[in-house]
């Protein structure tokens, strides 16, 4: 980005008043330096870091979607069973409605939903689906890769190669101030004591309404305000987590599927979605009923979708193959013939 470029983005920012001050004192040094005609290290810290300010959404937020009859709409589209889990999702978005409407309400502030389960059982994806029904940007932030605090926090610009943290990274991805974020598996956050005791202190800020109105990453090193974002978690357990940062969660187990859900899924939900990500037809490849059993569950037990979704792949796959050696145009799998598209089989 040239200077040029920045000043322009600077105006268009809607920065606030004290740090646009900063920023326009920082553009005078930039513009000596360029004038200087020589070359100074801080120059490219400096653009960069101005880079990093104007591209964050200060006051840019997307409407939200409260409708109760359509958040009830996109959970059943996205997920098969869950009933309870369901109920609870739309109780919260009920309330959220309720404080919307009720200006005297907004003191309070709700807890913060987390959906506590094993691997493969759809948590990602009903936070995706609350986003979804909000009408909101979504962003992702894997807690499992997070090795310190200063993996959320960003580090100070002194340091070399100083970059922010994952939260500020995520906001900038959405380009509002108001996304759903996803903390996921914050049960998985550094295995060291201490580190991760570091990391349990800033989600609790993060995650606590008095005090992420004022959430300072060490490298934008200016208050971000996070209130408006809604964070969702997900964890495996909740051995690992601080009593103080559970006492912020709302705590919704989620039951993993049996082999009759299961198969439901796999017709209904996955093999549709499969079949189009592979390419083929609707027509060119049929699953008999009495072979879903073994594709459910070929080897051990699943308390989620993963394997049932990679088995289908694995079918998807070889049907492709077939196609195009010429060996037929339409597949119809049978109990005589899975073998030949599972090799697990």
């Amino acid at each position: 980005m040239t200077l040029e470029q920045a000043k322009l983005q600077i105006e268009q920012a809607s920065l606030p008043k004290d740090l646009l001050t900063s920023v326009e004192e920082m553009m005078e040094r930039l513009d000596h330096m360029k004038g200087s005609g020589e070359y100074f290290v801080e120059y490219d810290s400096l653009m960069r870091y101005v880079e990093w300010l104007v591209g964050l959404p200060w006051e840019k937020e997307d409407p939200e979607n409260l409708d109760l009859k359509n958040a009830q709409a996109v959970l059943e589209k996205n997920h098969f069973g869950l009933a309870e889990v369901k109920e609870r999702i739309l109780e919260y978005l009920a309330v959220r409605n309720l404080r919307s409407q009720n200006k005297s309400s907004q003191g309070t502030h709700a807890p913060v939903l987390c959906f506590v389960g094993l691997q493969g059982i759809g948590k990602t994806t009903l936070a995706f689906s609350i986003a979804e029904a909000l009408g909101r940007k979504f962003a992702r932030v894997s807690l499992g890769a997070i090795g310190s605090a200063v993996q959320l926090r960003g580090q100070a610009r002194s340091l070399p190669n100083a970059e922010p943290g994952q939260l500020i990274k995520a906001l900038r991805r959405t380009g509002v101030k108001n996304p759903v974020i996803l903390l996921d598996e914050i049960d998985k956050s550094s295995g060291e004591v201490g580190l991760r005791s570091d990391i349990m202190a800033t989600l609790l800020e993060v995650l606590d309404p008095e005090q992420n109105a004022t959430f300072i990453d060490y490298y934008i090193d200016y208050p971000f305000d996070l209130s408006q974002v809604l964070f969702i978690c997900t964890a495996n357990n909740l051995g690992t987590l601080s009593t103080a940062l559970v006492d912020r969660l709302e705590i919704i187990q989620i039951p993993s599927y049996t082999d009759e859900e299961k198969i439901v899924i796999g017709k209904k939900y996955l093999l549709p979605k499969i079949v189009a990500e592979s390419g083929l037809l609707e027509n060119q490849l049929i699953i008999e009923e009495e072979v879903w059993p073994k594709i459910v569950r070929p080897l051990g037990y699943d308390a989620g979708v993963r394997m049932l979704r990679r088995n289908i792949y694995a079918i998807t796959r070889r049907v492709a193959k077939k196609i195009l050696l010429g060996e037929g145009t339409t597949f119809r799998i049978t109990q005589e013939n899975l073998k030949e598209f599972l090799a697990s089989w």
